[in-house]
């Protein structure tokens, strides 16, 4: 069974179909601090370099942070977001011609991801992981460790079955991820780069053939595309680190359900915010191509 999941960095994974929780207190015993607006401007920094595909200065930006702050769970997560969101550039999956290509989107990439990036990925992710873990059992209740274990989790879920083809070998994490997921939403309603993670994977797995969803079914794994796109909307709107993956995604998803108008104004803002990408310029002159040559098929009729 071939189970490609595109879920991202910065991550990213596939779950279940998850309602959007109601907004409650966090437990009182442990009061959850507002990590996505606490003051990591190295972070900041270099998430903003990552997404205008300046790779190396943004890697320099996380150094930063993790030499001020060895045991800095956001500073290794981040590291290992942007080896991540870097191969997905090289190997082309976050464009149109993947999103819209039935056996790139469900069956996945050709050929095999970079070795070095690879080997750079796996140890910042398994080092960010380990930390969260720590932190998290000191204390259950810590919001910056779960955020980090989820989208550490389902970083790791999204290299093996993208990049990787092993996509059996990723359930594990998926679950995983969705468990951390669910946990900081219920903890922080607030922390919207969570709903990433939610809304991919329910986007992803509402996607694949019936007789697929059948079978992940039995193994606890369900999706819902509109359920998917709304929360991908929540994380584009308010999140922090991952708000424009959230919306290049949304934007992509988008055009995969025929609405041109909406991924047409998703992918202006992304142009407009990171000029020195050329994806966002790019994709909104093959929506124009699209259109034109849907309008002249139209006209001939």
């Amino acid at each position: 069974m071939h189970l490609r999941h595109l879920i991202l960095v910065l991550p990213v994974a596939i779950g279940s179909a998850i309602p959007l929780p109601s907004r409650a207190s966090p437990p009182a015993q442990s009061p959850a601090a507002p990590i996505l607006k606490a003051a990591h401007p190295a972070v900041d920094e270099g998430f903003r370099l990552l997404y205008s595909l300046k790779f190396e200065e943004a890697r320099a930006k996380f150094a930063g942070e993790v030499q001020a702050d060895p045991d800095s769970v956001l500073g290794h997560a981040a590291f290992a977001a942007g080896y991540l969101f870097e191969e997905f550039y090289r190997q082309g999956v976050l464009t149109s011609d993947f999103f819209l290509d039935d056996k790139k989107f469900l069956v996945g990439i050709e050929g095999r991801p970079d070795p070095q990036r690879r080997k750079a990925f796996l140890d910042a992710n398994d080092k960010a992981r380990r930390l969260g873990e720590a932190r998290l059992a000191r204390d259950k209740y810590d919001a910056g460790a779960l955020l980090t274990l989820s989208l550490t989790t389902g970083m790791q879920a999204d290299y093996l079955a993208v990049l990787e083809k092993k996509q059996i070998a990723s359930l594990k994490y998926i679950k995983e991820a969705e468990e951390y997921a669910k946990r900081l939403v219920a903890l922080q309603p607030d922390a919207d780069d969570a709903y990433l993670a939610l809304g991919a994977s329910n986007y992803i797995i509402g996607s694949l053939p019936g007789y697929k969803r059948f079978f992940l079914w039995f193994g606890g794994i369900r999706g819902q595309k509109e359920l998917g796109m709304e929360q991908l909307a929540r994380t584009a709107k308010g999140g922090h680190y991952v708000r424009p993956f959230a919306k290049i995604l949304l934007a992509l998803a988008c055009l995969r359900e025929q609405q041109a108008a909406r991924a047409r104004v998703l992918l202006q803002e992304l142009a407009a915010e990171f000029p020195e990408n050329p994806l966002f310029a790019r994709e909104l002159a093959l929506l124009d191509e699209r259109e034109k040559k849907s309008g002249a098929r139209s006209g001939s009729r």
